[in-house]
């Protein structure tokens, strides 16, 4: 597929045109940049994924302790 017939897609960070191809290597998003500062959000768990039944991370950690304990 030729740049010119791409696909072209928003980019999730900035919202400019993307070229959602092989060639650019930071797809969905439009530069490194965009592609760091979304990753940097993740990292500092300012997304989430949400579970089924609401437990929190400290949830899950608290009873992973308490199963290394009760070993």
């Amino acid at each position: 597929m030729s740049s010119n017939s791409a696909r072209k897609v928003k980019c999730p960070r900035c919202g400019k045109d993307s070229v959602f191809s092989p060639e650019n290597k930071f797809r969905p998003f439009c530069s490194e940049r965009c592609s760091l500062i979304d990753l940097g959000h993740w990292a500092n768990e300012d997304f989430r994924v949400p579970t089924e039944d609401g437990a929190s991370v400290q949830d899950i950690n608290s009873d992973s302790d308490n199963d290394i304990e009760n070993e």
